[in-house]
């Protein structure tokens, strides 16, 4: 690995779980835990509890829990081995100098260093003669030279290997410049730049490193309209925002989203600096989160087509689990000269109207709630009784899934007053849809606690175990292991690998195995490099479940019974073996009384 196991167990054994996750968290006793809300979603009541004995912390809303390391992790959405760094700066530990497995990071430090150099050349061509229709373009968007230089706007030439000849010229190889995303591998072994002939936007994270290019082609040129860097080390779209590196540092008080980085880039040079966009992808929920960082309130501000409707519908629904106030910003309606409507997005709008039309919108951004139901009242005639009802069948279903009991008085009077109804009527049919869906929740709840079995069951299906027998016994020893490492001897001298009917668990014993016998710690938060972020959520399940430690060795031997006897059975060697047979009849004898 690159890191040794001796350093991370250490680091561990420093960072205190409770310390770290308080930084981000306000903590409050109860219980033998410390609660609050979940930084993972959002939510009103705390679901999210850390335990300091087991140092684990665990969210039963969302799911999501681990040790110190996953913690920062999914906190910070880092990589195990960044995590481990930030870790380790905030302990005052220094890393261990790097061996012949540390190529990944000089592989993420080359790439970055190519994209520099890469964005360098691009800004350079812009300014020489062969940059001049990518220039009469910028001029024809009405963007500024000022402008096109706070963005590091660039130029890729209309050349087949112009970037590829002039950073292998700086001392990359092509291998490096394919990795990262700037140069493509031919048919025949050659290779050729991956942008020709068209207006170059680096993208700079929130840390200043330019980590991939989006571009638009030129006007009459033939091609994809817009391209970006392939998913590449360092360039993953589903997690970066345009221009968070200058709009995390605006004293405005919220971020907008708009569709396009054009956008962006006319809203920031008209004073409008807490612009953001997504990598001409959707929004993601790593994105909410990595938003959700830097602001309070986000402003959706998306073209007032029926496509920049539908998208800001589909972000809304993400964005009710972010930890987010949220406000949709709807640009005023434009007709051509025959009535027809025309599309308009935010950089036509400030072109058209100029900069203090547009503050006057987002000013009079709406809330939320008042965009859904408002949405809902376009789809229906309110003139006619059909529509009415159409609109309140709509409007109740939407009033009666807001949280706040105080939401959904004011929100279910508006919607009332739009259809002509009386607010007590409004409110008793919302009564009626909440009565229902929580006889259905009870139900639901009432089959789960009548299969204690499939309860225990991880809520990822391809976590889930076949023999409902063998997987929590396989859970009970990796539980026991980890509070009790002494309990290995038991374990090791009768329970292989291959007895766990449980992929993910077998997976588990083996990583703590190898542990034991590399002379590493034992813990939790040290598999988080081993483990995805949903084998670790369930791991942590497993180890804040109840555990007498003092009938430990009893239990050992209980569970490893079972976990022979399941795995022989799978192997068809029950009815053979005269032995297991006796073993299972004195057992079923022996539950038998206990019940009777």
């Amino acid at each position: 690995m690159p890191i040794p196991e001796q350093f991370i167990d250490e680091l561990v054994a420093r960072c205190d779980i409770a310390d770290v996750v308080g930084q981000y968290v306000h903590l409050t006793p109860k219980g033998g835990s410390l609660w609050g809300c979940c930084p993972f979603h959002n939510e009103k009541t705390p679901s999210f509890h850390v335990v300091p004995e087991r140092q684990i912390f665990k969210c039963f809303g969302c799911g999501k829990g681990g040790g110190v390391i996953s913690f920062i992790m999914e906190m910070e959405h880092l990589p195990f081995p960044d995590a481990v760094r930030q870790l380790a700066q905030r302990a005052g530990m220094e890393l261990p100098a790097e061996d012949g497995d540390g190529q990944g990071r000089k592989k993420r430090a080359r790439a970055l260093e190519a994209n520099k150099a890469a964005a360098r050349f691009y800004h350079d061509y812009l300014k020489s003669p062969g940059g001049a229709p990518v220039r009469d373009y910028i001029a024809q968007r009405q963007i500024t030279p000022r402008t096109a230089t706070r963005f590091g706007l660039g130029a890729a030439p209309d050349a087949w290997d112009a970037l590829t000849r002039h950073l292998v010229e700086q001392g990359f190889d092509k291998g490096e410049l394919i990795e990262a995303g700037l140069t493509v591998a031919g048919k025949n072994g050659g290779v050729y730049d991956k942008f020709r002939a068209r207006l170059m936007l680096p993208v700079i994270d929130v840390r200043g490193d330019v980590t991939g290019f989006t571009s638009r082609i030129l006007p009459g040129v033939e091609g994809a309209k817009y391209l970006n860097t392939p998913e590449t080390l360092i360039f993953k779209k589903g997690r970066l925002v345009y221009a968070l590196n200058f709009a995390r540092k605006t004293q405005r008080p919220n971020l907008v989203l708009v569709e396009g980085n054009i956008d962006v880039i006319t809203l920031h040079q008209a004073g409008f600096d807490n612009v953001v966009a997504t990598m001409g992808t959707a929004l993601t929920e790593d994105h909410a989160r990595l938003l959700a960082r830097y602001t309070h309130e986000l402003v959706l501000c998306y073209d007032n087509d029926p496509a920049g409707k539908k998208s800001t519908d589909r972000v809304l629904g993400i964005l009710k689990n972010a930890d987010l106030s949220v406000r949709v910003l709807q640009l005023p309606n434009a007709y051509d000269e025959q009535g027809n409507p025309l599309k308009q997005d935010p950089d036509d709008f400030i072109k058209k109207f100029g900069p203090a039309a547009f503050e006057k919108c987002l000013n009079g951004s709406a809330e939320q709630n008042d965009y859904r139901l408002e949405t809902i009242q376009q789809k229906h005639n309110l003139s006619e009784a059909e529509g009415r009802m159409a609109y309140l069948k709509e409007a109740v279903e939407a009033v009666a899934s807001l949280q706040s009991s105080i939401e959904r008085e004011i929100y279910g009077a508006k919607a009332a007053a739009a259809a002509g109804i009386s607010p007590e009527a409004m409110r008793q049919e919302v009564k009626h849809v909440l009565k229902t869906r929580f006889r259905q929740a009870q139900q639901k709840q009432t089959r789960r606690d009548l299969t204690p079995a499939v309860q225990m069951q991880p809520k990822a299906r391809e976590l889930r175990y076949d023999n409902l027998r063998s997987g929590p016994a396989e859970a009970g020893v990796i539980q026991l292991l980890l509070l009790d490492p002494g309990l290995f001897p038991a374990a090791e001298r009768r329970l292989r690998p291959e007895q766990f009917s449980s992929p993910v668990l077998g997976k588990i014993y083996v990583s703590l195995l190898r542990r034991r016998q590399e002379g590493a710690g034992v813990q939790l938060a040290a598999l988080a490099g081993e483990l995805t972020s949903e084998e670790m959520s369930y791991l942590t399940g497993v180890m804040d479940r109840p555990a007498d430690l003092s009938r430990g060795q009893q239990a050992m031997e209980d569970y490893i019974e079972i976990i022979e006897t399941e795995a022989l059975k799978r192997s068809g060697g029950s009815e053979a073996d005269p032995l297991l047979a006796a073993r299972e009849k004195f057992r079923e004898k022996k539950q038998w009384r206990m019940t009777t």
